[in-house]
């Protein structure tokens, strides 16, 4: 793609956020790759994961060493063909990459009264400008894709071609199809998930109470106080980067390998896997902000389509649990007691097998009641639909995006999916995977599918 300039774009009118808070005015960074044809019929939105930002592809200078995050995937003649399509990446509202977020000017901190005495030292401490910091309000991925619906405005692009996707950003895919379904023909949904599971809210917790927790938070104000969490930022980075790896991929890139060769009984780093984890995270506290991390894994954790397609067809359940009854002993009725004890041990394992059945059967219905709620979300939706996901993948599994698959097959809509055998875990959809960057590229390319139809994928 070679050097690419980002623009940024400026919205002049207030934004109203899912948390009933307003934003009077908010930057989009942004950068765009290839043509828009005469039509603006050939627009590909790109959004991206939680790390990520509008550098998708090329560099930003001759000097540069690294393209940007999806460089693999567009660009002329790639997955995302830029010879063909005109494809734009945004950063989010509460990002640090350039976009309107706690690193930047919260605008009531600055003074409104121009009259004010400038000899008046107290006056100027009050009306020195301030970064938002943890005053900035927490957001969600609705609130990102109205943003980015407000950019398609300004652009003049009435439907995209396609929305797509990785991650946090095949969140953002997903709630484009619900919430504006005429104005994109294609969603492709990458390594993604209809909502966040306990075990990864319980993951995005840890990391950020590493963050919360590091004595150079000051409650947010950081910035102001001129320190930084970095250690805590970096734990953050170091819980979630083992989240995207696998065992084996660990196992055989860093096994039980040695930096120095032998144990040197100590807390610093031995293991070269000890030594990956701390880079990527001093790397990363680099330049990434503290409360944006915090806001990311919070817009993460309340993602889910449905909640405004509400199913009430089903009554809440309580998992029932079995309480053991120990017989009384008691030696002058031995025999009675061994009798009384064989009763009991019949009637706790008819317990057990009872509540067995029943937590299946729980399971089963919270199963059906997903089912039923993402049918209600999906079903006034009108693209085409792309899933992908990667067999080592087990933060978002691949068993989640067959749930996608699933009720959009129960709708009737048109839905293709692939199920990628890739070694890298949650991270594979980074990487250059031909039968992926194949499956991307002709699902891209092929004739718009109107209408209902049934599934076509592979599973294995």
């Amino acid at each position: 793609m070679g050097v690419i300039t980002p623009q940024n774009f400026h919205f002049a009118e207030p934004l109203t956020l899912e948390c009933n808070r307003t934003l009077p005015s908010f930057d989009l960074m942004v950068e765009t790759y290839g043509t828009l044809n005469s039509d603006k019929s050939n627009a590909i939105l790109i959004c991206h994961a939680l790390s990520g930002n509008h550098h998708a592809a090329g560099f930003h200078s001759t000097k540069d060493k690294k393209a940007g995050w999806w460089d693999n995937m567009i660009g002329p003649n790639k997955a995302i063909d830029t010879n063909r399509f005109y494809v734009v990446c945004v950063n989010n509202i509460g990002s640090c990459f350039g976009s309107t977020g706690p690193t930047t000017i919260n605008p009531d901190s600055v003074s409104s009264d121009d009259n004010a005495d400038s000899s008046d030292s107290n006056a100027n401490e009050s009306s020195e400008p301030q970064v938002y910091g943890p005053d900035f309000p927490l957001i969600t991925i609705k609130d990102w894709v109205k943003t980015q619906a407000m950019l398609s405005d300004r652009l003049g692009i009435d439907i995209w071609h396609a929305i797509v996707g990785g991650s946090m950003g095949g969140m953002q895919a997903l709630q484009w199809s619900v919430d504006y379904p005429e104005r994109l023909k294609r969603c492709v949904v990458i390594a993604s998930t209809p909502k966040l599971s306990a075990q990864n809210i319980a993951f995005n917790e840890v990391a950020r109470q590493s963050i919360l927790s590091d004595p150079d938070f000051k409650d947010g104000r950081y910035i102001q106080e001129g320190t930084y969490p970095r250690r805590g930022l970096i734990l953050a980075r170091m819980v979630g980067h083992i989240t995207y790896l696998t065992d084996d991929a660990m196992k055989a890139k860093f096994g039980r390998d040695l930096k120095s060769g032998k144990f040197m009984y100590g807390y610093d780093v031995e293991f070269q896997v000890e030594s990956y984890l701390r880079y990527q995270g001093e790397r990363f506290s680099e330049n990434f902000d503290a409360n944006t991390y915090l806001l990311m894994t919070k817009a993460l954790d309340y993602f889910d389509p449905t909640r405004d397609y509400p199913i009430r067809d089903y009554p809440i359940r309580d998992y029932p649990s079995s309480v053991a009854k120990d017989p009384t002993e008691s030696a002058a009725h031995i025999e009675d007691s061994i009798a009384a004890s064989v009763e009991s041990s019949k009637a706790n394992a008819q317990n057990a097998f009872e509540d067995a059945v029943a937590t299946i059967e729980g399971i089963e219905s919270d199963r059906q009641q997903e089912l039923s709620a993402l049918k209600a979300a999906f079903a006034h939706t009108q693209c085409q639909y792309l899933v992908v996901s990667f067999t080592t993948d087990w933060r978002f599994a691949p068993e989640r995006s067959q749930e996608i698959v699933d009720a959009l097959m129960a709708t009737g809509k048109p839905v293709s999916y692939i199920n990628i055998d890739a070694p890298h875990g949650h991270d594979s959809f980074l990487f250059d995977i031909p039968r992926y960057m194949g499956a991307v590229r002709g699902f891209l390319t092929a004739p718009f599918i109107s209408g209902k139809s049934t599934a076509t994928g592979d599973r294995s």
